[in-house]
């Protein structure tokens, strides 16, 4: 992609409203541009970004067993009078009328209408356990949206819904869910806690909010300081197996928000307090649901039988504020490997200079030729401005040409993640950025 054919808005000036790092920088760096309060148009660098993300958490759900539908925004609202949260979800619903004044609303969250689905094909015990997930826009009218897309009134959500034929079963499929969900943090960069948390709105008897640590996290939490030098090849755990050993694992270190903090349970030596961001959560509600709107199944005596089911939730929009609170410093944003919009950026700091020019096209087309994805930076700006433009987006290796590194056919690759510079010629080059 070359940068003079590319729409990326940069914004010089800090945007007085952003009140954390992550909105100031997402509105800096062109991500994103805010329509209305807590609604934002997603940009092309901030589109590549939720594409990132969404395909990770894709490949992992799939890899557990998960199937991906995709279901409506808008929902009638006699599904949510089935289970009876319409008139008790609050004012966080947006409950709109049709034309033909029949009540709709716009989908906070999906429990009813996935229930509706599996209700109206699923008739017999045969077709459990089943997980089916989408990622889709929600909408939620928070009384006071803030922090950019931290706590934006829409966002981008995977929700997944497991239905299984009884307690222990509907357990294993959790179970699944929370090791798929320490997977898909771990390949995003991050390593997240899982926390017991209350069930809230969507109800159930058990829960878990997954926490990264961040100093401009959201909310204040405690943990055990085991935790900062926990070692688990979280990679090679098979899903097939028998997952409570894993699960315990985490869940027996102590790890706790604010308002759920027992300093009773942990000897006050070993625990660190610090700040964490909310970025996933799951919940075991058994047949909460089931039982109001029927979704029942045939038993092999003939006996019908309501069906338990669990929901597990990941802010995608959300995370792409999150990384960046966790990963970024005074010049500007510092993407994980696998998340950032482009693999790589070329910056040819003399374009025009018939040397310089070649010599960017050539690695340029060289790296295209292996599927990379690189921005090339052909403006005519200045060096100063091309190389503070490059830190603020964090693409993670910048390839720096100029004459005089030109004038020795040689390249600079600098690693945004540490600032480390190395002065190559081609072949090195290329072993440097792992090709």
């Amino acid at each position: 992609m070359f940068l003079s054919k590319y729409f990326l808005p940069i914004v010089k000036d800090t945007p007085k409203d952003a009140q954390i790092i992550s909105h100031r920088l997402m509105l800096r760096s062109g991500m994103i541009k805010q329509d209305s309060a807590g609604i934002y148009s997603w940009l092309p660098l901030g589109q590549r970004v939720l594409k990132k993300i969404s395909s990770i958490i894709v490949n992992e759900q799939n890899n557990a067993g998960a199937h991906e539908i995709l279901m409506p925004t808008i929902q009638s609202a006699e599904l949510w009078r089935e289970s009876g949260r319409y008139d008790d979800y609050g004012l966080e619903m947006l409950r709109i009328k049709d034309r033909h004044d029949r009540d709709i609303l716009y989908g906070p969250t999906n429990e009813e209408m996935i229930t509706d689905i599996f209700r109206s094909h699923i008739k017999s015990y045969r077709g459990l356990p089943l997980n089916l997930y989408h990622i889709q826009w929600k909408f939620r009218d928070e009384i006071r949206p803030r922090f950019g897309v931290m706590r934006g009134r829409e966002f981008l959500m995977k929700d997944a819904y497991s239905f299984d034929l009884d307690q222990n079963s509907s357990f294993t499929s959790y179970n699944k869910m929370f090791i798929s969900y320490l997977k898909i943090f771990k390949k995003l960069g991050l390593t997240a806690l899982p926390m017991e948390a209350d069930t809230g709105p969507i109800g159930g008897d058990k829960s878990h909010e997954f926490i990264i640590l961040a100093d401009t996290g959201e909310s204040k939490v405690f943990c055990d300081r085991k935790w900062l030098n926990l070692s688990v090849d979280i990679d090679n755990i098979n899903y097939e197996k028998d997952l409570e050993q894993n699960v315990s694992l985490f869940t027996s270190l102590y790890a706790a928000t604010d308002e759920k903090h027992d300093p009773t349970k942990i000897d006050p030596s070993n625990l660190i307090e610090t700040r964490g961001i909310e970025v996933g959560h799951i919940f075991h509600f058994g047949t909460k649901y089931s039982e109001s709107m029927g979704a029942k199944v045939t038993l092999p005596d003939g006996s019908l039988s309501p069906v338990f089911m669990g929901s597990y939730g990941i802010g995608v929009s959300r995370l792409v504020g999150a990384i960046i609170e966790s990963s970024h410093d005074d010049a500007g944003i510092i993407w994980p490997e696998t998340v950032a919009p482009f693999d790589l950026c070329i910056v040819n700091l003399a374009v025009g200079n018939e040397l310089c020019d070649e010599m960017s096209l050539s690695v340029y087309n060289f790296l295209k030729g292996r599927n990379k994805e690189i921005l090339y930076d052909d403006t005519k700006e200045s060096a100063g401005s091309k190389l503070a433009k490059m830190d603020l987006i964090g693409i993670p290796f910048q390839i720096i040409i100029g004459p005089r590194l030109a004038k020795d056919n040689k390249y600079e690759i600098k690693n945004r993640s540490n600032g480390e510079k190395h002065t190559v010629d081609f072949n090195n080059l290329i072993n440097l950025v792992n090709l």
